[in-house]
């Protein structure tokens, strides 16, 4: 019988699951903080991701319902009640381009949204230098990883 080839692929160490963890813990925190901010500045916090998903597609990319259901991870009927609420409260507008529905901030939403991105904003400072810490951490510890051979 042949003898077993040396695995070339690292393992994870106890320090990895202390890193992970820690990494975990700390965007957890960051995403509470922003639920929070969301909620104080008056709007729930699936509708903060609505509007900073409208505002922060890149210019190339239209508004349309099907873009921002992929920039939200939801499907399209979800997105569309969430559009429904926001536009109920004010928040966001729809408009039609051919067969598309486009959503636009109101200038509402655009002055909430900049109310709740100005907090977290803030808090990023607080927050970030833990995560970059933490994730660098986590990226030069785990360089050694190979590939596994085709």
């Amino acid at each position: 019988m042949p003898a077993k080839a040396k695995s070339s692929r690292r393992t994870a160490k106890d320090s990895d699951y202390r890193a992970l963890a820690v990494f975990r813990y700390h965007i957890g925190r960051y995403l509470e903080f922003s639920d929070q901010a969301a909620k104080a500045a008056g709007i729930e916090p699936r509708q903060y991701q609505l509007l900073l998903a409208i505002r922060g597609l890149p210019e190339t990319i239209e508004p349309t319902v099907g873009a921002l259901a992929h920039q939200l991870r939801s499907r399209h009927h979800s997105t569309v009640e969430l559009i429904n609420r926001g536009e109920n409260n004010g928040l966001v507008e729809r408009s039609r381009a051919g067969t598309h529905v486009l959503v636009r901030l109101t200038k509402k939403g655009q002055r909430i949204l900049e109310r709740a991105v100005e907090k977290r904003l803030r808090e990023l400072q607080v927050a970030g230098p833990v995560l970059v810490k933490t994730l660098q951490q986590l990226i030069n510890t785990n360089h050694t990883f190979t590939r596994r051979p085709k």
